[in-house]
């Protein structure tokens, strides 16, 4: 329910709940005048009237006494005779022959009977309603100012059909000054609705504009109100969020340029010493035991290092927007072959590929040999045997057709605390905190190719055991033209790759990969600045 209708079915029930008590007590109070002043005109009368007449008769009253007098009295009616029963002892007559007076009830006679005051009760009798009174009549003592009962009783019935015409006026006045007041609430309603909704409204813009990164957004403050006060707070707090993404922006852009910069300057010296390596391990033959130890130890470390280069290199072209994507039609099972038997793995992973030519697609063949040597690297290292590379097919209604590449190893499987982190840069676990082989960017670095072309990696453990990785790359129509997912307007970096990208990554220990990227520094780095 909108928070209009719920200020107007509010308005609505605050209107209901105040015409329905206003008329209920006004209705109470007008019968309860109009019933009170008849009520007491017609007792005073009747009171007048017995008192004017009783010293006209003897005492005590014979039959024909007491039906002259029932008749007497009955004639103080105003607009019509009243009906009037008049009795002594076990005599009774009544104005009107064979009335049997059947409102008056034995309660009101006994009343009369024991008391030495007027008495009156309201009665509805066939559907009609009726004031029945009843009073004793008294006379005073020889000696004494006390009056005492005569024994002498006087009834009188009145139907008050014109009391109630009043009061059924009344009731059809109340319910139809009930509809205007509805429709006037309704329409209060919906003028205080519009004016408390047209703030709400124009904070939902702001706050939606906010969230579409348009952090320089602010809303007009009128008035002083708490809607005032609450569009100066999303002012203030969106002013001191768009100071804070804009210096968390300037400081990420820091740290990108920095570690591109650093990349940039040391495949320089890199590519000396791994040259000096090279020479090196080739004379180490010929060198004492510890020489020969300590020349292969810094060849060793020299490739480490320029991999974690390369790396750095790639991830930087990924963050600044300078990644490009190659698609090109190809045999994804045979790509899939060749990445093994370029590596020398053919008959060490199993693999459960299509026939060649069954399965064919648009994708980015050296983005696709990076993420699946990775992976396969990934499982040989830190798993254990079988090794298994699967390649199938599947339908996707929203995302149409995609290629699913399954990794997977007979190892222990990751550990449950570090599945959510193994895509991480650099993420090491508790238990493999010493120093690995990899780069620690290689997860990473395959999450980043396999989302230039709209797919995903993830990871899980094996219900049988094991580490699986699962790649799923939509498959294009071959129509489809290259495309550019994350390049920069000034990019020229050269994805090319070099044709071994080492070892995998660990998921196990230290989300630990490398990558092939023989990419031009000078020009990643110019597409980074």
């Amino acid at each position: 329910m909108g928070l209009r209708l719920r200020l107007v079915v509010a308005f609505t029930l605050v209107a209901v709940v105040a015409t329905v008590t206003t008329g209920a007590l006004t209705f109470r109070e007008a019968r309860t005048g109009v019933l009170q002043q008849s009520q007491d005109t017609v007792i005073e009368d009747f009171r007048h009237r017995v008192n004017a007449l009783v010293p006209n008769y003897r005492f005590p009253p014979d039959a024909a006494g007491l039906q002259s007098f029932a008749d007497d009295v009955s004639r103080g009616g105003r607009s019509q005779p009243w009906r009037v029963l008049v009795a002594y002892r076990e005599a009774r007559a009544t104005s009107a022959p064979g009335d049997s007076f059947a409102e008056l009830s034995p309660a009101m006679r006994e009343s009369v009977r024991s008391r030495r005051a007027t008495v009156f009760q309201r009665v509805s009798h066939d559907g009609h309603s009726s004031l029945v009174v009843g009073m004793p009549v008294t006379f005073a003592g020889q000696y004494s100012t006390e009056r005492r009962a005569s024994g002498l009783e006087v009834y009188l019935t009145v139907p008050q059909q014109e009391e109630q015409g009043y009061v059924d006026a009344l009731v059809t006045a109340i319910e139809r000054a009930t509809v205007p007041a509805l429709v006037l609430a309704v329409l209060i309603a919906l003028l205080a609705a519009r004016g408390v909704l047209r703030p709400v409204r124009a904070l939902r813009r702001a706050t939606r504009s906010i969230a579409e990164g348009r952090l320089d957004t602010r809303l007009a403050v009128q008035g002083s109100d708490e809607l005032a006060d609450l569009s100066r707070t999303f002012n203030e707090t969106a002013a001191a969020l768009e100071g804070s993404v804009a210096e968390l922006r300037r400081m990420e852009a820091g740290a990108r340029r920095f570690a591109a910069d650093v990349s940039h300057e040391l495949r320089t010296p890199l590519a000396a010493m791994s040259a000096v390596a090279d020479v090196l391990d080739e004379d180490a033959a010929g060198l004492d035991d510890d020489t020969a130890t300590a020349v292969r130890l810094i060849s060793t470390e020299t490739t480490k290092l320029a991999a974690l280069v390369d790396d750095l290199m790639e991830i930087s072209r990924f963050d600044a927007g300078a990644a490009a994507l190659h698609l090109d039609e190809i045999d994804l099972a045979e790509s899939l072959r060749r990445t093994l038997a370029s590596r020398g793995w053919q008959d060490t992973v199993e693999t459960g590929l299509p026939r060649p030519g069954e399965l064919r697609g648009r994708v980015d063949p050296r983005r696709l040999d990076v993420i699946v040597a990775n992976l396969v690297a990934n499982a040989l290292r830190h798993g254990a045997p079988p090794v298994r590379l699967d390649l199938r097919v599947q339908d996707d209604p929203h995302a149409g057709r995609q290629a699913v590449v399954t990794v997977r190893d007979g190892g222990d499987g990751i550990p449950e605390n570090v599945l959510p982190h193994v895509f991480d840069r650099f993420y090491k676990s508790a238990d493999a905190r010493a120093r690995s082989e990899g780069s620690g960017l290689g997860l990473a670095i395959a999450t980043e190719n396999a989302r230039l072309h709209d797919g995903t990696v993830r990871a899980a453990n094996h219900p049988e055991g094991g580490a699986v990785f699962t790649v799923v790359l939509p498959l294009r129509p071959d129509d489809t033209e290259d495309r550019r997912t994350h390049s920069a307007p000034d990019s020229h970096a050269d994805p090319r790759p070099d044709p071994d990208p080492g070892p995998g990554p660990d998921p196990h220990a230290d989300s630990d990969t490398d990558t092939d990227s023989d990419t031009d520094s000078d020009s990643a780095m110019e597409a980074r600045t």
